[in-house]
């Protein structure tokens, strides 16, 4: 049988960190690009971009599984919570509290993930992963508390942030479930979907247009911190799970603070420097797991882009391909050990 990789989470780590510097670099320009602009035009030209992007690149991923009708309530519902509630919340939070203390306040977005994936598809949640979410939480609570303190306004606007990342983490789970689907087809069907919605509330409350060159801007931020970065972040879930993708996602803010510097934002405190580097453990912990056993693969048909030389595809094909294919196949009965990460092809319990 081929070799089974002694790093599997390799790939989708790197993907997911990949993910997290597109969209942490995007949370301060939207901010820097939203001002004036109302939260429902903002976020429909973050997700025109996205489309736009998904769009360019349907070609790209020829060897995948199709998106299926009977994924459409699932895509309807994740550009609800992703594509709508999450970024109209999130550019709210942005116009009325600090682009650092937002930035470090999306962490949260992989406690939500991790309990949702824990819940929901049974992935992992030993004790380490517990705590690294106790810091993560901690300090969303040290920033919520500094905020408070700093006036009302600050204090709904990191609230609002907040509620982006559960709607984000509701989202994450729900894609859990089309992350085997071409990466192209769902970004483009949930953006476009988000764009829709967005555009018809921002007409419904009558949000004033913006300049031209904040318009351009959001269109490609939205192409590159939503569209590639929910592109990359598919391909990690898929390689990952969900909530190891969502924990490394974590970094995400970091990045966004650091770019919120560089934009002129210093609005840094001693209660951000602890709440940061709480978050920072939190991750740290997260990523430093190790997930080796035996464990029993029950029989299953699914379809999925895959390959050969992976040690879990060795049903056989006439001619049999060399490189990464996508259609219907069965798995056997299996057992063996080496080292995994619940993505879908380990989501035994423990």
């Amino acid at each position: 049988m081929p070799k089974v990789s002694a790093h599997p989470a390799l790939k989708g780590g790197l993907l997911a960190l990949l993910a997290a510097a597109l969209f942490g670099l995007s949370t301060p320009v939207v901010q820097s690009l939203g001002k004036g602009v109302g939260s429902f035009t903002t976020a429909f030209l973050l997700y025109a971009g996205a489309a736009v992007v998904a769009w360019v690149l349907r070609q790209a991923t020829t060897h995948e599984a199709a998106v299926q009708k009977k994924d459409g309530p699932r895509l309807l519902a994740m550009a609800l919570t992703g594509a709508v509630i999450g970024p109209v919340a999130l550019v709210w939070g942005l116009q009325h509290t600090s682009g650092s203390s937002a930035s470090l306040m999306l962490t949260l977005e992989a406690v939500f993930t991790v309990l949702l994936a824990w819940r929901c598809y049974g992935e992992t949640l030993d004790k380490r992963v517990a705590l690294a979410l106790v810091l993560l939480s901690a300090g969303g609570v040290v920033l919520v508390m500094e905020q408070g303190a700093l006036g009302q306004v600050q204090l709904l606007g990191l609230l609002a942030v907040m509620l982006a990342t559960l709607a984000w983490g509701v989202d994450n789970t729900l894609s859990r479930g089309v992350a085997d689907r071409d990466p192209g087809q769902v970004v483009l069907v949930k953006a476009a979907l988000g764009a829709v919605c967005t555009l018809g509330l921002a007409k419904l409350f009558d949000e004033p247009l913006p300049l031209a060159v904040n318009a351009i801007g959001l269109v490609l931020v939205g192409a590159t911190g939503y569209g590639l970065s929910l592109r990359f972040y598919l391909l990690a879930q898929r390689t990952f799970g969900a909530a190891r993708t969502g924990s490394v996602f974590a970094f995400a803010p970091f990045i966004g603070a650091l770019g919120a510097f560089a934009y002129g934002d210093r609005s840094g405190s001693g209660g951000m420097l602890i709440a940061g580097f709480l978050m920072l453990l939190g991750v740290l912990l997260h990523l430093m797991e190790a997930h080796d056993h035996a464990h029993t693969h029950a029989a299953l048909e699914h379809e999925h882009a895959h390959r050969h030389d992976d040690g879990h595809h060795d049903h056989v094909h006439q001619p049999m391909p060399t490189g990464m294919h996508s259609h219907r196949h069965k798995h056997e009965p299996l057992r063996h050990s080496h080292a995994h990460v619940p993505d879908a092809h380990h989501g035994h319990s423990h």
